[in-house]
């Protein structure tokens, strides 16, 4: 490990990796959104990982594991982002609605609101990947209550990454995003809605067979078929489980049935899978929902008050 930063945050981090097959490939000091300080760690599957199958993990640098769930929370997080980084883009993902999207230049961890209102905020971007270098994305300001955060194990990266990038596509899903050239941070707000107390777990969207399924299709497209050369992908990720409202198990399932009609091609016992060329046949399809996804987040109030002119 190159390192700059050597504490007892990166020993902890550095044992869990090592559990889940992972190594530290630098450590360095960094500030969060006040300008507190930060461990700001690299870790790969090898040596000389290729920065694309990297992960980046920032933590407050006076974080410790001394409340006993933290640290196998933390290994398990890195165990589901090694399994991650076999994939060509570990950092891209699609939403229902059919917009392959990619995260980036998140500021963990979450910050104390600085408008005045009563909740914790994190920073990031999201970007269109549609295999033509797209300059459409979105700048967002993703604000979890302070309730919301009562049932969070800590407001850090590892605990909090995969329901913010579910909220993200679920206000994707509900035209409340748009995806822009540039333009000022849009709010995704975080709130009790997407937990249900009753069964301890996060709740995005109801889907069936079918939609998960679909969902399938459209992502080994994107980001085996379009963005790969149809390298292949996970598909028994468990942040697309929680977003769907199902489990590994189904997703597997699902992928197997698809792999049956000859849209996938299943790799790895079955956890990862690569586009096929019937699946590619439905290219004109998967395009059309693309364009009708980006006109669905479009705001639909007058075009005049859009330039400005208003009297209002």
């Amino acid at each position: 490990m190159t390192t700059q930063l050597q504490t007892a945050l990166t020993a902890a981090v550095d044992a869990a990796a090592r559990t889940a097959g992972m190594k530290i490939l630098s450590a360095e000091a960094g500030t969060d959104f006040n300008g507190a300080p930060t461990a700001r760690l690299t870790l790969g599957l090898a040596p000389g990982s290729h920065e694309d199958r990297t992960l980046t993990l920032e933590l407050s640098d006076k974080f410790d594991f001394s409340k006993p769930e933290l640290l196998p929370e933390m290994t398990r997080h890195l165990q589901e982002s090694a399994r991650r980084l076999h994939n060509p883009r570990p950092d891209c993902y699609v939403s229902l609605g059919g917009l392959p999207i990619s995260y980036g230049h998140f500021q963990w961890p979450f910050h104390r609101s600085t408008s005045g209102s009563d909740t914790y905020v994190v920073h990031g971007e999201v970007k269109l990947e549609d295999g033509h270098g797209s300059p459409l994305h979105a700048r967002i300001s993703a604000s979890m209550t302070v309730t919301f955060a009562e049932i969070v194990p800590a407001p850090e990266q590892p605990y909090a990454e995969g329901f913010i990038y579910n909220a993200v596509r679920k206000t994707l899903d509900r035209g409340q995003m748009e995806m822009l050239k540039s333009g000022n941070r849009q709010p995704v707000p975080v709130t009790m809605r997407y937990y249900s107390r009753w069964q301890h777990k996060f709740v995005f969207t109801d889907t069936t067979d079918e939609t998960r399924m679909d969902f399938l299709a459209l992502k080994i497209y994107w980001l085996s078929g379009v963005q790969s050369g149809n390298e292949p992908v996970w598909i028994a990720d468990p942040y697309d489980a929680q977003y769907l409202n199902t489990d590994v198990a189904q997703l597997q399932k699902m992928a197997a049935a698809l792999a049956g009609d000859g849209l996938l091609r299943l790799a790895d016992g079955g956890e990862y899978a690569s586009a096929t060329p019937a699946l590619m046949s439905l290219a004109s399809e998967y395009q059309d929902r693309l364009q009708e996804a980006l006109d669905f987040t479009k705001p639909t109030f007058n075009e005049e008050m859009r330039a400005g002119h208003t009297n209002m």
